[in-house]
């Protein structure tokens, strides 16, 4: 009679901890699961960063080289972009492109370009909010204010699709 009761507790024990080691693996696995995919998630936000900063460094670079055209490059070549300023509102790719030209007719007038405090929050895979400053260095004054851009993930890359940048007084 002994024999049964410490049987069944045998079975039980063994039944209990294999139910555990099991449960143990698979929560193991989640864990680990989830931190390779936050971890990768990381790395492509990273990344998004990294190409996003990279064309607003060129967009300077190519403004203080005085070529607009180049400069525009950031831009989605779409007549659904939307750039505001200025208390107006323009569609188009090549709408800003002549906006611009216009603002901006030789390099005296486009002075050297800064962009400062920048901070890039990425709201989805493919989609990003940019904030930050922009000043312009030239002979007479220094022209700043404030811009706001979403950039979206295209098939030529990040792109600036809205533009909302206003000036300081």
């Amino acid at each position: 009679m002994t024999i049964i009761p410490l049987f069944k507790s045998f079975l039980l024990q063994t039944f209990f901890h294999s139910q555990m080691r099991t449960s143990v693996t698979i929560i193991s696995f989640f864990i680990l699961l989830m931190s390779v995919s936050c971890n990768q998630e990381y790395r492509e936000n990273k990344e998004a960063k990294a190409e996003i900063r990279k064309i607003l460094d060129q967009q300077a670079t190519a403004w203080n080289e005085g070529n607009i055209e180049k400069y525009m490059d950031g831009y989605l070549r779409s007549d659904s972009l939307r750039f505001a300023s200025g208390g107006n509102v323009s569609y188009g790719w090549q709408t800003t492109l002549e906006r611009y030209r216009k603002g901006y007719p030789d390099s005296s007038s486009m002075g050297k370009l800064i962009f400062s405090g920048i901070d890039i929050t990425m709201i989805s895979n493919d989609a990003a909010l940019v904030f930050g400053r922009w000043e312009l260095q030239r002979e007479n004054d220094r022209p700043h204010g404030l811009f706001t851009l979403i950039f979206r993930k295209t098939k030529t890359g990040w792109r600036i699709v809205h533009d909302h940048t206003s000036s300081a007084k």
